[in-house]
């Protein structure tokens, strides 16, 4: 995947070094700018082919949302915030996600991570067939999960535990938000497991028994399905 350039619209110094922080983790983006106003962003986006705008909305002059208005042809924008009030007029002007400050990094991840599903979609590509890898949070940094090295994923709460071959990563992320993000060969067989199917070695009525012998239990609501696709 091209790297999706960047250009950060931030007053505050420390908001705008955080999330220059965050984008330097990410492998599939890359920082092109810094701009504290609305007409240095302006000349930017003249100047430079940018594919994502990080947005503050209380900025001098003119406003965030107001300085969106006036772009003719906007990139993709992910709004940043320490007010929530805003956020259905910023999904009225089509942005990809709206941040509530202070960010954390798996917030932030979780955004970028649909950047990139949008961007594959304006660029043509089949979303059915998504890259191969995604990249999740672990102790502040980006760990790359390959998804064919997945056997399952467990949902604890706010976090989930991904089980691969080799090791287990625990980042925080609801086990629904990565659920979108996964091929169509994984399955969801209780409403805290979701299995990937070629990793299944034998299954009853009540578990799946997986690689490395790792045994998951079926939840009642999802059995029929199950059952019905594994012997479709």
């Amino acid at each position: 995947m091209t790297r999706l350039s960047c250009l950060i619209l931030e007053d505050e110094p420390l908001a705008a070094e955080l999330m220059r922080e965050y984008i330097e983790q990410i492998p599939f983006l890359k920082l092109s700018g810094i701009c504290e106003d609305a007409f240095s962003a302006a000349a930017e986006l003249q100047k430079h082919k940018i594919d994502v705008l990080f947005l503050d909305l209380h900025l001098p002059k003119i406003k965030g949302f107001d300085f969106l208005k006036t772009l003719p042809y906007p990139p993709m924008v992910i709004v940043t915030s320490a007010y929530h009030e805003y956020a259905l007029e910023g999904f009225d002007l089509n942005i990809v996600d709206y941040l509530l400050k202070p960010i954390e990094l798996p917030r932030f991840m979780k955004a970028v991570n649909k950047l990139k599903l949008k961007h594959q979609n304006m660029a043509g590509e089949v979303i059915a067939n998504p890259e191969d890898h995604v990249y999740v949070s672990e102790n502040r940094a980006m760990i790359r999960v390959n998804f064919q090295e997945i056997l399952y994923i467990e949902s604890m709460r706010q976090y989930i535990k991904i089980i691969t071959r080799s090791k287990s990563i625990s980042t925080k992320m609801y086990l629904s938000d990565f659920e979108k993000q996964l091929p169509e060969y994984f399955i969801r067989i209780h409403k805290s497991f979701i299995i990937s199917r070629p990793a299944i070695q034998s299954y009853t009525h009540k578990y799946v028994t997986l690689e490395k012998d790792h045994i998951v239990p079926i939840g009642a609501a999802f059995k029929e399905d199950f059952i019905r696709t594994i012997e479709a």
